[in-house]
């Protein structure tokens, strides 16, 4: 069984930032990709930043392009999530995934149980 924990989550101003963590325990996995997720208020869970443990390739949604950066302590498969110039519209539960194979692009294979970021204007 693998298990994700998410940490980090909090209430912040608008402006402010936050630096999000991702653990992996129970079994080894060697994954081919971790993300973070997050889905709002009354919204579908959407992508956020992904990173590859192969060639550290990293992609962004365009809404936090330029404010968030993803990271990773590949030899403990851990990712971290720095959150600058927060909004509002960030507010959500942020969710870590991990995946083994390529597979397609939003396609994960374990889930953390979220950590919440609550943005004040």
């Amino acid at each position: 069984q693998v298990q994700l924990t998410e940490s980090g989550g909090g209430l912040v101003q608008a402006g402010d930032s936050l630096r999000l963590s991702c653990a992996s325990s129970g079994r080894t996995i060697s994954p081919y990709a971790m993300a973070w997720f997050r889905q709002g208020p009354g919204k579908e869970r959407e992508f956020v930043a992904m990173i590859s443990w192969v060639g550290g390739r990293i992609r962004y949604a365009d809404s936090v392009k330029d404010r968030f950066t993803i990271s990773r302590v590949a030899r403990v498969n851990m990712i971290h999530l720095q959150m600058t110039n927060l909004k509002p519209e960030d507010t959500g539960v942020y969710y870590c995934a991990a995946k083994v194979y390529k597979g397609t692009d939003n396609d994960y294979d374990y889930w953390g149980q979220g950590t919440q970021v609550t943005v004040s204007s």
